[in-house]
């Protein structure tokens, strides 16, 4: 159940331009900023983001989702003039973009972090190439990129994993600045996670369907606060990957596996030769791999079949 204090006064808005409601919502943007005790810093982060729209021609909104803090988060946002949704409980990064999402008023959505590590001034320029793409992604690849050394060896295996099974490189896997439509999130929402995973899951289901993914490279600062991300998140986003690869594109899953079977089979065939006797490793070898081919072509025809036949929507 959701709660909501204190709307905010809307950006912009031209009442009499003679366009109609839902084309000027289709042209507005809304920002969701999900918040899980981050009073020390969230104030701020926010003021920059209403700076930010403010000097844009479209109207705008700021949704703080509030998951179910234990300090004074909410209280804080709203009492600065901004709306807030607040979540009974925590239920997680994800859980309250989707909440977020589902309630923003325009087709156009920024998620952003409320611990001030994202740029909001990136976000005029990300606006403009959305215009063109389905997704534009701040990739933490600038000059000031922040990124602490312990989490780096990680994210480099998450993101060449991802990047292998997606089929084209992904500078940052799972930036939490981002734009992206509505539709889409509503599209895959069956398949987000209420976790930090989120945003990894919208990358990859993005570039499995074939949308138009723009990577814009932004800096990255310091948090402020407490990062709630932690070392078992790693192993949760590698399943994550696996899953959603094999949902849209299983052969990237199974015929490597496969081959490797096979392989192994072959190889302790040509060994057997030589001592003049078949054994059971070999057998099971060929048929390991034979086993994990067909799997993966009838989940590929499952795939293909869920989807439409389809990949752009």
């Amino acid at each position: 159940m959701l709660s909501a204090t204190k709307p905010q006064r809307p950006g912009r808005r031209n009442v009499g331009d003679g366009r109609s409601e839902q084309e000027r919502d289709a042209e507005g943007v809304s920002v969701v900023v999900p918040a899980y005790d981050e009073a020390p810093g969230i104030v701020e982060a926010l003021r920059e983001i209403r700076t930010v729209l403010d000097g844009l021609d479209v109207d705008s909104e700021v949704i703080v989702v509030d998951d179910g803090s234990t300090d004074d988060t909410a209280r804080l946002a709203s009492d600065a003039g901004f709306r807030v949704l607040r979540l009974p409980e925590n239920r997680g990064y994800g859980a309250a973009l989707k909440a977020g999402i589902d309630a923003a008023r325009f087709e156009t959505i920024v998620i952003t972090d409320a611990d001030g590590t994202y740029p909001a001034s990136a976000i005029p320029e990300m606006l403009e190439f959305a215009k063109s793409y389905d997704m534009v992604v701040g990739a933490r690849t600038g000059e000031n990129a922040a990124i602490p050394f312990a989490r780096r060896p990680a994210k480099w295996f998450l993101r060449v994993l991802a990047s292998y099974l997606a089929g084209r490189p992904i500078p940052d896997l799972n930036s939490g600045l981002r734009v992206l439509k509505k539709r889409h999130v509503k599209r895959f929402e069956h398949l987000l996670p209420s976790g930090f995973s989120f945003t990894t899951s919208i990358t990859l289901a993005s570039l499995c369907t074939d949308l138009l993914v723009y990577y814009h490279p932004i800096d990255y600062y310091a948090r402020v606060g407490q990062s709630k991300i932690r070392p078992i998140h790693a192993l949760e986003f590698t399943v994550l990957i696996l899953r959603t690869i094999v949902y849209f594109n299983p052969l990237k899953v199974f015929l490597p596996l496969g081959g490797v079977f096979f392989a192994g089979g072959f190889a302790k065939f040509v060994y057997d030769l030589f001592l003049g006797n078949l054994s059971e490793t070999a057998v099971l070898g060929f048929l390991g791999g034979t086993l994990l081919w067909s799997v993966g072509l009838l989940s590929d025809q499952i795939a293909r079949t869920a989807l439409g036949g389809g990949r752009r929507a």
